[in-house]
């Protein structure tokens, strides 16, 4: 199969480009190089916020679960999902938001990639009513709980054991934008308990894709 050359790392954004669009350098070469830039353009000047507007602060404030991506110095990835009470992740005002990260498996992959890089992009989904997504993408710092409270009269009061923040992600808000429907799938919610802060294995899953048991197999 013939394959086609893709531009990888542009070193100036291609002439034409508004200088009032979002949107990176390398963005605008790709476009150039599919022929999307009409299209492009017209979702950056149409769609894109630097802030969050009313209706996606109302959004953010109903929503039950986060996906967050994250990347170390070196620009290496990771991916993961938080979830919590309805409005877990705290909208502070149009250009901040925050979400409590809870006691998980102690790796801390996010936070140390934060630690060192603190690009952040977010991507929620209402798979059940609105069947929309939103993307925010921003910088981020790490807060204990203490210093959250202390600057922020809205942190809520939290009684649910496994509901205890070990620490906050603030986000400062640089990009905000639609992530289209078409393709989201309706999900039907159902009465599902969920244990919050269980060290349970059963509870939280066991050894379901078999890595301990394939490491611990003889020969492995």
């Amino acid at each position: 199969m013939a394959s086609t050359s893709i531009p990888s790392t542009p070193s100036s954004v291609t002439p034409g480009t508004p200088p009032d669009m979002p949107g990176a350098p390398h963005e605008y070469e790709m476009q150039q190089h599919y022929g999307t830039r009409a299209r492009a353009e017209r979702f950056y000047r149409d769609q894109v916020l630097d802030h969050l507007n009313a209706g996606m602060r109302e959004f953010v404030a109903r929503q039950e679960m986060l996906f967050v991506a994250t990347s170390d110095r070196l620009g290496e990835c990771d991916a993961t999902f938080r979830a919590g009470p309805p409005g877990f992740v705290l909208v502070v005002d149009e250009h901040r938001l925050a979400w409590p990260e809870y006691r998980g498996n102690g790796v801390m992959a996010s936070l140390a990639n934060l630690g060192k890089n603190p690009h952040a992009g977010l991507l929620f989904i209402d798979f059940t009513e609105s069947l929309i997504g939103l993307h925010v993408n921003g910088r981020a710092q790490i807060l204990t709980d203490e210093a959250m409270r202390d600057g922020l009269a809205s942190v809520p009061e939290v009684t649910v054991p496994g509901q205890l923040p070990q620490q906050w992600v603030l986000l400062n808000v640089e990009e905000a934008y639609i992530h289209c429907a078409k393709h989201i799938p309706r999900l039907r919610r159902v009465p599902h308990e969920r244990v919050w802060g269980t060290d349970d294995m059963r509870r939280k899953g066991g050894d379901f894709f078999g890595a301990k048991a394939g490491r611990d197999a003889p020969g492995q």
